[in-house]
């Protein structure tokens, strides 16, 4: 017969095995990113140049270059960004860590629901960023140096265009995680995929204020961030009927072809509200 002593000893001994698989596995992290950290601190300086090459080919002239106002910026700041380019790279790990110690909590259903969140999340992630460095960020510096005064030359400090790259970075990573928010929503029973349908035309107004905070002040930069916005939304808006299904069935699956007929009645009820 087990005492209320023997009871709370086993919490107390499950409660010390969990910090200290906890322990573990930060110290795995730890080591991982300082091990990818070691492998790129040697080419920091060209990973800075190669984060500086949107705005190096726009400035005005030609062949311009960047400048160091601190004594020190010109090593600690490449060695920063290395860092964070090492945290970057072994997200994938880090989450796989992270994945490892909440799963035995989690049901099986939850575990087969969650698990692909977790993926599309980094996915969506690294699409945004590259998103802002490949499309956003030739927009924004060719719009920035466009517009300086006659006389003016544009010669940024290194570690403030790191904290500007790294700002944007992070709004651009964030934004793509829209359907990611949509599906969490829904499957928390926060608002149902019908009401997001009802609420499309507020959406697309909130997308584009979005945009219009994150970009330049120009129609076309802001509709870059925007459509993408919208569309990541629609996206989260669909498949977070799979997660309602899969959530009533309990085991994690739901059908395609009724979700698609969900998705159908949805939008016809909506057509024939507006109609009206």
């Amino acid at each position: 017969m087990t005492t209320g002593h023997d009871s709370l000893q086993d919490n107390q001994q499950s409660f010390i095995a969990h910090l200290l698989e906890l322990r573990d596995r930060l110290l795995r992290i730890v080591v991982a990113v300082l091990l990818v950290f070691l492998a790129l601190a040697y080419y920091s300086n060209d990973i800075y140049q190669l984060l500086a090459k949107p705005l190096l080919a726009n400035l005005i002239p030609h062949g311009g270059s960047m400048i160091a106002t601190e004594v020190a910026s010109s090593f600690f700041v490449p060695i920063k960004l290395a860092m964070i380019v090492a945290v970057f790279v072994a997200m994938p790990y880090i989450l796989y860590q992270v994945w490892a110690f909440i799963a035995p909590g989690l049901y099986r259903h939850e575990r087969k629901m969650i698990l692909p969140l977790l993926v599309a999340s980094i996915i969506l992630f690294y699409t945004g960023v590259a998103f802002a460095y490949f499309l956003i960020f030739p927009v924004v510096f060719a719009f920035f140096t466009a517009t300086a005064p006659a006389g003016v030359a544009v010669m940024t400090d290194i570690g403030h265009y790191l904290d500007f790259a790294l700002a944007l970075f992070f709004a651009f990573g964030v934004s793509f995680e829209v359907p990611i928010a949509t599906i969490l929503l829904v499957w928390s029973g926060v608002v149902t995929p019908k009401t997001l349908s009802e609420k499309r035309p507020y959406v697309i107004v909130g997308v584009f204020i979005v945009g219009a905070v994150l970009t330049p002040p120009d129609v076309f930069s802001q509709t870059m961030l925007a459509i993408p916005m919208w569309l990541l939304f629609e996206a989260g808006l669909f498949f977070s009927r799979y997660f309602v299904r899969a959530k009533e069935n309990g085991a994690g699956e739901g059908d395609m072809d009724e979700i698609l007929d969900d998705y159908a009645h949805d939008e016809d009820e909506l057509r024939n509200k507006e109609s009206k």
